[in-house]
């Protein structure tokens, strides 16, 4: 669009039509996208549309001061315009996740509370019912347990996610397959059979710098993907459909998440790390892979991914190796 624009604009001479055509279109372009993508937009626009209109018309046409003022004064509003329509869009976006962190810490009180019932139950069953169903009435308090501490996983998750987007985290020396073992281990897993077909495969440990509880909630996180893809599946998880590895690739540190499920649609694969995208319709809040890429990347690293649609997907996190740790 600035190409077209600018190359009419030196075609026509710089007439009043192109030099308003010009202003209208800096400041629908600012409007449309990024304003760091339309300013190089805009300066590559005005750079190549002077060249075609020279190769065509083998002369260069002079550019008057008063449509210079013009250009530049509608250049400079766009500018303004693109700037202020990012923070509008940061500052919505902060508060919009500082409702939900709100929320999301008020429901720590009746969780509490189900907890507690959990407790209740499994005293009750340990006293006062007989043994046929004791172990019946073990096993839901068990269940009901661990759905509270899933969800006390997703509050911090949420609380977390308002919070990095304005608060800076203090980092620590991490080993990551302590770090992954921890995570496999206290996950709430539904039933034995999806605690089974999760493998862990150190290949070479290595240390890192981070926020560990943070990174905590990104392998969480995968590993919940993962779990959701495998349900998915038209078939039950069997061991090691649910693959995680550890070890240094290229001399860096990956962490990598496998697993058999349904895999990723081809044209959401770009999208997934979009705030509020979600590739699980009608479940999540599209905010948990960006959630993982804003922590990564706070740890100088990159999260990948990589699928094919019905053959399940491979998501990688690649950090720079922390070499002082004894």
């Amino acid at each position: 669009m600035p190409v077209f624009f600018f190359w009419m604009y030196w075609m026509n001479q710089g007439n009043a039509v192109w030099l308003a055509s010009v202003c209208g279109m800096l400041l629908i372009y600012y409007n449309l996208t990024d304003w760091r993508v339309a300013t190089i937009g805009s300066c590559l626009g005005l750079i190549l549309g002077c060249a075609f209109s020279y190769l065509m018309a083998q002369e260069t046409l002079p550019l008057p001061p008063e449509n210079l003022l013009a250009i530049g004064f509608a250049w400079v509003s766009a500018v303004l315009l693109g700037l202020s329509s990012a923070n509008l869009r940061r500052t919505r976006l902060i508060n919009t996740l500082s409702t939900m962190a709100v929320m999301a810490h008020e429901l720590r009180t009746p969780l509490a509370t189900v907890n507690l019932m959990g407790d209740v139950l499994r005293t009750l069953a340990r006293n006062d019912v007989p043994e046929g169903k004791r172990k019946k009435i073990e096993e839901l308090s068990t269940r009901l347990q661990n759905l509270v501490r899933s969800m006390n996983r997703q509050i911090d998750t949420q609380i977390s996610n308002a919070q990095l987007l304005r608060l800076p985290r203090e980092q620590s020396p991490v080993m990551a397959g302590d770090l992954v073992s921890e995570v496999i281990n206290n996950y709430p897993y539904r039933s034995t059979r999806e605690r089974d077909c999760v493998r862990l495969h150190i290949q070479e440990d290595f240390c890192f710098m981070a926020s560990r509880p943070l990174f905590m909630q990104v392998i969480t996180n995968l590993l919940k993907n993962a779990l959701h893809s495998l349900a998915s599946a038209s078939t039950a998880p069997n061991p090691g459909d649910l693959r995680i590895d550890v070890g240094v690739h290229r001399g860096k540190g990956r962490i990598a998440v496998s697993d058999d499920g349904v895999g990723i649609a081809h044209e959401q694969q770009a999208r997934i790390f979009e705030p509020f995208f979600s590739t699980q319709a009608g479940a999540g809040n599209g905010l948990g892979l960006t959630f993982c890429k804003n922590v990564v990347e706070a740890a100088h690293g990159t999260i990948s991914v990589h699928s094919v649609p019905t053959m399940g997907a491979v998501f990688m996190v690649d950090l720079p190796i922390y070499r002082d740790a004894h």
